[in-house]
């Protein structure tokens, strides 16, 4: 009997040892996981040794003041979410709002749905919507002032068709007034012509006198 008293002392022992150590494993895991939780939730040094020693001194009934009263969020998470809130806020300092009416406005709009003001135009060799202050498409590369240069000189290089002016409706005939013979201009008398004087047969007469004489002479000789 006092063989089997011994072996269940030295049984019951090792049980009470065991679970002695686990319990004590489990009080000191405790401990480091609240260590490790408070630093990645919080840099104060004395928030940390504070929650490590509730849970040293208090155990199980500690860790659960310390779930109720540690910060909500991690450093990670606090990083994160002042990452987003910064990225949120650029993104609204940056975007694009109306210049007339200043309301937030879409980048591919062309005029304001507000006041109707003019945001972008468009490339007058492309069509691609441009800002403002661009000097050059990015579509097609084209620079805004010699493509509006181009677009303006353009009609002047094309053959112009020369309408020409409707024809004026015709003037009503006006009637001759006959001047009366009393006012009338008389025209000047033609005094008649002298008749033609007899003088052809003595220039006959005197031409063949000289071609005698001529005769004669050539005879002499």
């Amino acid at each position: 009997m006092d063989q089997i008293f011994n072996l269940l002392g030295v049984g019951l022992t090792w049980v009470v040892a065991i679970i002695g150590g686990l319990l004590a494993a489990f009080w000191v895991g405790l401990i480091i996981w609240t260590w490790r939780d408070i630093r990645s939730r919080s840099d104060d040094i004395f928030a940390a040794l504070l929650a490590a020693l509730l849970v040293a001194v208090f155990n199980v009934i500690g860790l659960l003041i310390y779930i109720l009263v540690r910060p909500k969020q991690t450093l990670a998470e606090q990083y994160d979410r002042a990452l987003e809130e910064e990225i949120l806020l650029r993104e609204l300092e940056q975007a694009p709002t109306c210049y007339n009416c200043g309301r937030p406005v879409k980048p591919e709009w062309q005029f304001c749905p507000y006041c109707e003001a003019e945001l972008k135009h468009p490339c007058p060799q492309c069509g691609y919507l441009l800002e403002p202050e661009w000097k050059r498409c990015p579509q097609c590369g084209a620079r805004v002032g010699e493509t509006n240069a181009h677009t303006h000189e353009a009609p002047s290089l094309a053959p112009q068709t020369i309408i020409p002016p409707p024809a004026a409706p015709p003037l009503p005939e006006i009637p001759e007034v006959q001047q009366p013979e009393i006012f009338a201009e008389q025209a000047p008398e033609q005094e008649p012509a002298p008749p033609p004087t007899a003088e052809l047969p003595e220039v006959e007469a005197i031409a063949r006198a000289e071609k005698i004489k001529q005769q004669g002479l050539l005879d002499e000789n």
